[in-house]
Parts: structure tokens; sequence; C-alpha cells
């Protein structure tokens, strides 16, 4: 498995890279802008990958995204990657005011479109069939050339995954992700989506999260939040799918129950020990340690994400220094 983190600032990054890094990515919110990120990833670091993971796909049009990653890719080449999310649709409606009727069939459009731009030769015109993105531009400043950037779409359940195996470069998992998740759901749905249009689904990459609190002077402290994140994320219905496939449905329904009348630590008590092996690596290093070596379908780049509901921004610069200690720790293969 290689492995990552979240943007941590360049003191993190620089040990994380000397421990063996291969990438950073950077999400955003109403504060953050995870193309500005990735500019900050870009000097930040000198061989890992970068970049959004993820951007808000229909917050922008093909063109904005494609020109932040042409811009990207002239400070370093080779080293820019994209994941896109789709977001809520009342995030879409009410905070972007953009479309998000079928996601699904706009993500591939999406993708399809920004590729074009992509892909486009100097001097010529770039166009796009689409139902969403219909493109049609004479561009003929001798500022484009084909790029190789990965697209990876962010995708939970069966029909984006498909999607992703359809027209991606690959998948970017959720924190929830189990073993059987990606074993019973994600990789023959990537399977199926390849085989539609002839691709090799072999060759799409299976990047991911991985839930990680390693602190060793206060283990409890980290399972807890690891508890806690389990259970902020479970209080979304999307996911309802994983809690069926493990039939957590009770202790789902534990967590919103005290989520709805603000009980923080009834969230935390309902997440089983069960859910907790299955998510996160937390406690001790040597905990966190065998966690990790007890993970049968782990995703071929995990980044490491310290927890952030209820945390504070020192506690999760703590969790990230101390998951690039906790991969100083493990023994190549």
């Amino acid at each position: 498995m290689h492995w990552g983190l979240p943007w941590p600032g360049p003191e993190v990054a620089a040990q994380a890279e000397k421990a063996g890094a291969a990438a950073f990515c950077a999400g955003e919110f109403a504060d953050t802008n995870s193309y500005l990120t990735t500019g900050e990833m870009v000097a930040g670091t000198t061989g890992a990958m970068v970049g959004p993971g993820i951007a808000y796909a229909f917050a922008r049009s093909p063109f904005v995204h494609a020109s932040a990653l042409r811009h990207l890719h002239a400070k370093a080449p080779g080293r820019i990657f994209l994941g896109l999310g789709s977001g809520t649709y009342r995030m879409n409606t009410d905070w972007f005011a953009t479309g998000a009727d079928k996601p699904v069939a706009r993500m591939a459009d999406l993708v399809g479109a920004v590729r074009a731009y992509l892909e486009a030769e100097n001097g010529s015109t770039v166009t796009h069939q689409g139902d969403y993105y219909p493109i049609n531009a004479a561009i003929r400043a001798p500022v484009l050339g084909r790029l190789e950037i990965p697209i990876l779409i962010g995708a939970f359940n069966k029909l984006m995954v498909r999607t992703v195996g359809r027209v991606a470069d690959g998948v970017l998992g959720h924190g929830l992700f189990t073993d059987r998740w990606w074993t019973e759901t994600i990789s023959p749905e990537l399977v199926r989506g390849a085989e539609e249009r002839g691709r090799d689904a072999a060759a799409l990459r299976r990047w991911g999260w991985l839930i990680t609190a390693v602190d060793e002077d206060d283990p409890a402290r980290a399972r807890r939040d690891a508890r806690l994140q389990i259970a902020f994320y479970l209080t979304v219905r999307t996911y309802d799918t994983l809690v069926e496939l493990h039939g957590w449905q009770d202790e789902v329904s534990a967590i919103r129950t005290a989520f709805g009348v603000g009980d923080i630590e009834g969230m935390a008590r309902a997440v089983t020990d069960e859910m907790l092996d299955a998510v996160a690596l937390c406690g001790t290093r040597e905990e966190a340690r065998q966690r990790l070596a007890a993970r049968q379908a782990l995703p071929d780049l995990a980044f490491l994400s310290s927890p952030g509901f209820m945390v504070g921004s020192r506690r999760r610069e703590r969790y990230a220094a101390s998951a690039v200690e906790l991969m100083r720790s493990v023994e190549p293969g």
C-alpha cells in the first residue's frame, strides 16, 4: 500500500515525503479552495503527487477545472491529479447555484469535457458533445498541448462507482470503506463499468482515505476521536447501503438519535469495537499497526486522514504527524 496525507502543511509534509509519502490531497469547503491549496502543495513538496481530493465537480465549468490543472502542471509536471466529487444536491443548488440533477450522468459528461480541454492540441478547436457540457471552443493561442492528468471520482454507491469504471482513471474511496465494501461493492462495479466501455479495470487507480488517530500518550482519546468521526459520517443516509451490508442498523439508529439531541459522547459510544476495527487505524502506534496489518482490502494508495469532527486544529496536526511516525514503523511489504 502506498500512502499519503490530506495536506498537513509544509513542515509535516517534508517529514512525510522523507518517510515515503506518495501523495497529498486537498479538500474544500466554504473557507478553503482545493485548487489554491494544491498550489501550496506544489510549492511545499518535491516529488509527491498532489491534487484536489476532492474538488466540487459541478461548482466549476470544465474550462475552469482544466485551466487550473494546466496552470498547476506547468509548476509540477507529472505530479498533478484531479479528484472530483459531486457534492450533495442541496449544496449544488443552494450553495453553488448550479444544476445537480442526474449527478451520475452529469459527472460522466464533466469528465469527458475536462478531458477534451486537457487533450487538445495547439491551434485546435476544443469540442465535446455532451448533454450537460457541450463545448465548441476555438483557442488559437499556443497554450494547449496534450496532458496526461489522472482524473479520479469520489464514489460510494454502485452507479457512481460504475461510472468510474466507464470514464475515469480511478476511484477515491470514502473513509468509511471497509474491506467488504472494497471487495463486494467497489471492485465488482469498477469491473462492470470498465467492461461496458471495453476498458481494463486492472489499470484503474483504487485510492481512498483511512481514518487515522494515533496517540502514544492518550490512546483512549485517539480511539474516541476515531469513533466520533465514524459516527459523524454515519449520520448521513447516503451510506446506508454500507450499514446494511454490515448489519449495523441498530448502532446507526443510536448514533442518529444521539446526534439529534446533541449527545456527542453518546454518538461515540454507539460505535462498536467491530465498527472501529473495520474502518479506522487508531490507539497506540502498535494498535494502529495491528489494525493496518489486519486489513485485507486496502486501497492502492491510502490518505491517512485525521478525525475532524469536534477535534481542534492542533490535535489534527498531532494526528497527522503521528500518522507519519506510524508509517515509518511499518516495515516495507
